[in-house]
């Protein structure tokens, strides 16, 4: 594990890291130092348990945590913690996804998760910054920027689409 991490992220499975991928690249992007692992709610409940009431120890502010299916683990996560959690939903096999939300976002009272869309690992990695931000003006500042670029960014694509119209737009 990273010296020092500021984010903790754990999934159910490996077959769900292209998903918490995205939110280690945004925690990268920001400069958050990370750490990253597998622990499933159902297989292996001792190794998250320990994982989560580790963390604040460790350096850990925000944690981030979601698996597909029966997708327990961030709740889980939550129960061993004071720390805030980002729960991440994937998209499995049966209903789309769908199962993984309602069962992420659906906590009982005393068990808050933040929940944010089926498979996205980048809100989750930009919510955790977001959280840091807070008490840190140096993220801060790199969120404002963020946000600025994007600004520009979708502005720059909405004028060269009036430019040239949708059909040179498309083909390009």
């Amino acid at each position: 594990m990273i010296k020092n991490p500021k984010v903790g992220i754990i999934m159910g499975s490996d077959s769900d890291l292209e998903v918490f991928a995205e939110a280690a690249k945004v925690l990268e992007e920001f400069g958050v130092p990370y750490d990253i692992t597998v622990g499933s709610a159902h297989r292996s409940p001792e190794r998250v348990k320990d994982y989560s009431e580790g963390a604040r120890e460790r350096g850990v502010k925000v944690l981030i945590a979601g698996a597909g299916g029966a997708a327990h683990l961030a709740g889980v996560v939550a129960a061993h913690t004071t720390l805030p959690v980002v729960g991440l939903p994937v998209k499995a096999k049966a209903l789309d996804g769908l199962d993984s939300l309602l069962s992420t976002v659906n906590m009982p009272p005393g068990v808050p998760v933040a929940t944010v869309g089926i498979n996205a690992g980048k809100n989750a990695g930009l919510l955790a910054v977001q959280i840091m931000a807070v008490t840190d003006k140096d993220l801060e500042e790199k969120l404002a920027q963020y946000k600025n670029k994007m600004a520009k960014d979708n502005e720059d694509k909405g004028n060269k689409l009036s430019e040239i119209g949708y059909k040179k737009y498309l083909k390009q």
